[in-house]
């Protein structure tokens, strides 16, 4: 049961018994889609995480390319053409000789690189970019399990915030009722009932508002799973929530420094850059090569005499070649320059990024332990606002407190319980953004959460 459907129970009650009336059962929550339905609906329709993951199916097929680069290519090659040839003779009175014929051949032709730096280069850089697309997949994972759950509190609490209004607008109601009573009768004033009346019209307006954010909130969940969700299963009111482990702020840091997906992505874009700098530098290496080639090339007789006959040509060489670069124009050297200030770059980027997994980190444990010194506060608080509202309810059914009174105490209820509602949602969230930040947060921690976390009752 859900801690705002509890407090909603309250309420009522507590208003039927004040205006003498007998309580009414209430239902319990209806089947609803849980956390883990949520997930998983997110991982076969969420087009962010769709796209990331083609991209770690475009990132894996470096290595084959690269890996082709240091096998053996075979070529093969045909060709057929008619040829026309006037033949003049330096002598007088020559006659001039034409022959018409057709030619034709074929080549197949092997070669395979021997030593070729750039190509070995590529090979390391084909590795490194597999681990650097695992990596960033890695984190889109991770900020899917995320997004999923901001966006799955996010309809809760709105829903809890609406349910909040609602309970309040119906004890509104009645109360609002029995001031116009007690008015009639001369037990109340004036000022008690136009109190009334204005603490009424405002909480309706508030639950239009909320009505339309429990849809927005809907809709983006939807956003991400492609699905509108109808019914959500609710948090546990009873759940407690324990501090990180360890409970030590740096150490998280230094974890998120060091395992941080996004870090590690960075890490491995700069051995790349330091791979492409080589690549370049190589221009200036000689390359040998291996090659084969086997061919055939035939000439048919002449059409228009008959000294001109047909001639089938066969050759085959095998060898080595080397080839060393003297000039090019300074394009080697321009184009080393450049990956040497990509090198740097990503060394930059790198470094930015440790410092913003190390601040993420920071900031969700201070998150997480403050929201949990929060939720304590909060719960201690909502306790004295259900004694304030029921020493109220007494005083004002034996006279000694007006009306006003009551209002003000149910109002600082329901304010307390959604304050406390959201301090939940928003520490588990929180929760999940430092696993994230120390490259730890997983699937089992989805799980986990479903199971431990929410009302399945």
């Amino acid at each position: 049961m859900t801690r705002s459907y509890r407090v909603r129970q309250i309420v009522k009650l507590f208003v039927l018994n004040l205006l003498g009336l007998s309580p009414a059962a209430f239902s319990s929550v209806a089947c609803a889609d849980d956390l883990m339905q949520v997930y998983r609906d997110a991982i076969a329709n969420d087009p962010v995480y769709a796209s990331a993951r083609a991209a770690l199916s475009a990132g894996r097929e470096r290595l084959p390319q690269a890996t082709a680069g240091l096998l053996p290519t075979v070529d093969a090659s045909t060709f057929t053409q008619w040829n026309e040839a006037d033949i003049r003779l330096r002598e007088a009175n020559a006659e001039i000789r034409n022959r018409q014929y057709n030619s034709n051949g074929f080549t197949v032709s092997l070669n395979q690189p021997l030593f070729r730096w750039q190509i070995w280069e590529k090979y390391k850089q084909a590795e490194l970019a597999i681990a650097q697309a695992e990596a960033q997949f890695a984190e889109s994972t991770q900020q899917l399990i995320v997004r999923v759950v901001q966006a799955y509190f996010d309809v809760l609490a709105a829903q809890d915030g609406l349910a909040f209004l609602t309970a309040q607008k119906e004890a509104l109601t009645e109360l609002l009722a029995q001031a116009r009573k007690s008015f009639v009768v001369g037990k109340a004033n004036i000022t008690d009932l136009y109190d009334a009346q204005a603490r009424y019209d405002v909480v309706a307006s508030q639950e239009l508002a909320a009505k339309n954010g429990v849809e927005i909130k809907k809709r983006a969940l939807r956003q991400i799973t492609s699905k509108y969700p109808q019914r959500l299963t609710p948090l546990k009111a009873s759940m407690k929530l324990n501090m990180p482990l360890p409970e030590v702020m740096d150490e998280w840091v230094a974890r998120a420094e060091r395992d941080n997906f996004t870090v590690r992505g960075k890490e491995a874009a700069v051995e790349i850059a330091a791979r492409e700098v080589s690549q370049q530098r190589a221009g200036h290496y000689p390359t040998l090569d291996l090659f084969a080639n086997r061919s055939k090339s035939s000439a048919g007789n002449s059409t228009t005499t008959t000294t001109f006959i047909g001639s089938d040509v066969f050759s085959s060489a095998i060898g080595v070649r080397l080839v060393i670069p003297i000039f090019t124009g300074g394009a080697v050297d321009s184009r080393t320059r450049e990956a040497i200030a990509s090198l740097e770059q990503a060394r930059q980027d790198a470094e930015a990024a440790r410092r913003t997994a190390a601040q993420n980190a920071t900031q969700s444990f201070l998150d997480v332990t403050s929201g949990i010194s929060q939720i304590n506060g909060l719960e201690t608080a909502l306790k004295s606002n259900q004694m304030a509202l029921d020493s109220n309810r007494k005083g004002y059914s034996v006279g000694l407190r007006i009306n006003n009174d009551v209002l003000t105490a149910l109002q600082q209820l329901f304010s307390a319980e959604r304050d406390l509602s959201k301090a939940r949602y928003d520490t588990i969230v929180n929760s999940l953004k430092l696993k994230a930040a120390a490259g730890i947060l997983l699937e089992t921690d989805v799980e986990e959460l479903n199971r431990i976390a929410l009302d399945h009752e």
